[in-house]
């Protein structure tokens, strides 16, 4: 490898530490990796919860096997299996129920930590400290005063 290729190398591999370190990276990697916990725990939730108790109050409706058979499974005159064609609504119903969940879970959060952050932002700030010019200037003016007010 050449001189230049080895710097240009060093300086690539330089930009790229810079990138991956910077904080909004490492968080946006860290909101992914939980992100994808949660989503298995709202679809735990779902099936292992949710519908079970929806099946059990509706006389044992499950979404999950819901469909609509467009063609039968059949074996041809030769002999060949033919798949069963069909629309599994069921799981749409099923991934409709896991996103209405995970969105309004995520709304949640996010509106509380916003209403967490309005109240951190409206809280007042402490006062600023007089400027030294202005503290000396009503030094004098209150001085100024008591001499009035002796005289």
């Amino acid at each position: 490898m050449t001189k230049d290729a080895s710097q240009k190398a060093g300086k690539f591999l330089e930009e790229f530490k810079k990138f991956a370190m910077r904080g909004n990276v490492i968080d946006m990697a860290v909101g992914v990796v939980i992100g994808g916990a949660f989503g298995k725990i709202v679809t735990s939730l779902v099936n292992d919860i949710i519908m079970p108790l929806i099946g059990l109050i509706s006389g044992g409706l499950d979404f999950t096997s819901w469909r609509w058979v467009i063609r039968e499974a059949h074996t041809t005159e030769a002999g060949k299996q033919v798949a069963e064609a069909s629309l599994n609504f069921g799981n749409f119903i099923q991934t409709a129920v896991d996103f209405t969940i995970i969105a309004f879970s995520i709304f949640i959060v996010i509106k509380l930590i916003n209403n967490f952050k309005q109240k951190e932002e409206a809280k007042p700030a402490a006062p600023a400290p007089k400027p030294a010019d202005v503290a000396l200037l009503e030094e004098i003016r209150d001085l100024l005063k008591e001499e009035k007010k002796q005289a």
